[in-house]
């Protein structure tokens, strides 16, 4: 049995619609078995494939070895390698994927396409433009110079995405469109100043633009801890007007939600949550695009959910991550963003033929 709410006191919504649980005045947490089932065996996967990936590396480690490192037993060198060496990559594998999950839920629902992805956008592309001119021109080399730059350079292109997507409101076509051609340019951008520049420096930015968990250390992944905690907090608070927005301006004015307020609140946070990423790791492609639908067809719910997205995003990361070690192991290391890429490219040629299909 599902309790009626009120149109004063919608609902968070992610994604769980058979029942319902009250928290407080405000906020209420809908669910159903079956979305509570898929994002149980998401987390699991991420799980398993996270201690996979504990036992990879130069020191191989059973599942067994690492559960019990993790535990505080074993050996004193066994303990080192999981907890101080591996662990962060990890446990940023895992953050991350819940990040880009929601950012591409986030952008998915504004835009309602499914195309509507903050690396399609071009953000990942103003924040490689970001590090470029930093590196190449500035000479800036140290960890947190290059992460400020991510962050200001993915930031930077979501505002003038924005204000040259704006005309009476934003809708969703244009502002993907707007998107793609600024991409463009900036990538236009990126080549000249890898060209002009020495060849030590453009080896660092490529490497940089790769997307890689393996320069992720404790220093960097507590405070993109703190700033994802945030950022989950705020996804929680706006959710209720994420959901209205989907109806459109009207209808969601209609239930109290300012559009003109509420939707550069999600923008930026749907970016922020993406450039944290980029700035901790570099762009890591197609996972925002990718979980969020993905999600959706699994728990076949109606729409895009942000429960069901960070989950999904979670498992693909961690699963990208294990995959890029093997990988490592039988042949060379390979960026895990090389491997998202790939993956998601392959998605995308999908989703455009399934999309064709159905205007047809």
């Amino acid at each position: 049995m599902s309790a009626s709410v009120t149109p004063e006191r919608t609902p968070i919504d992610f994604g769980y619609s058979s029942r319902q649980t009250r928290l407080g005045a405000q906020v209420s947490l809908r669910w159903s078995v079956r979305s509570v089932a898929v994002n149980a065996a998401l987390v699991t996967i991420a799980l398993v494939a996270a201690v996979l990936a504990l036992g990879f590396g130069d020191y191989p480690f059973s599942p067994a070895e690492v559960v019990a490192a993790l535990a505080g037993q074993g050996d004193e060198f066994q303990r080192m390698i999981v907890i101080e060496w591996r662990l962060p990559v990890a446990l940023a594998a895992l953050l991350f994927g819940v990040l880009l999950g929601i950012g591409g839920a986030v952008f998915q629902s504004l835009t309602r396409n499914p195309l509507g992805s903050p690396d399609v956008i071009g953000f990942d592309t103003g924040a490689y433009t970001a590090v470029a001119i930093a590196v190449l021109t500035l000479g800036t080399k140290n960890y947190w110079g290059v992460a400020s730059a991510a962050l200001i350079g993915g930031l930077a292109t979501a505002a003038i995405v924005y204000l040259l997507a704006y005309r009476r409101g934003v809708q969703g076509f244009r502002l993907i469109i707007v998107g793609i051609a600024v991409s463009a340019m900036l990538g236009a951008v990126n080549i000249y100043l890898v060209t002009r520049a020495d060849i030590t420096d453009s080896m660092s930015v490529g490497f940089w633009a790769a997307g890689s968990l393996s320069r992720v250390g404790w220093e960097g992944l507590f405070p993109a801890t703190i700033g994802g905690l945030i950022i989950v907090g705020l996804i929680a608070t706006l959710a209720p007007a994420l959901r209205q927005l989907e109806l459109g301006d009207d209808a969601a004015l209609s239930q109290g939600v300012n559009a003109n307020r509420s939707r550069p609140a999600l923008l930026i946070t749907g970016v922020a949550a993406t450039a944290l990423v980029t700035a901790a790791a570099g762009p890591i492609g197609f996972v925002a695009l990718a979980a969020p639908q993905l999600a959706r067809r699994l728990a076949r719910t109606p729409g895009v959910t942000v429960g069901g997205a960070a989950c999904m995003g979670a498992a693909l990361l961690t699963c990208a991550h294990a995959l890029s070690l093997l990988i490592a192991e039988l042949y060379r290391p390979i960026p895990v963003g090389l491997i998202t890429v790939c993956l998601g490219g392959l998605y995308l040629i999908w989703l455009l033929i399934r999309e064709t299909r159905k205007s047809l």
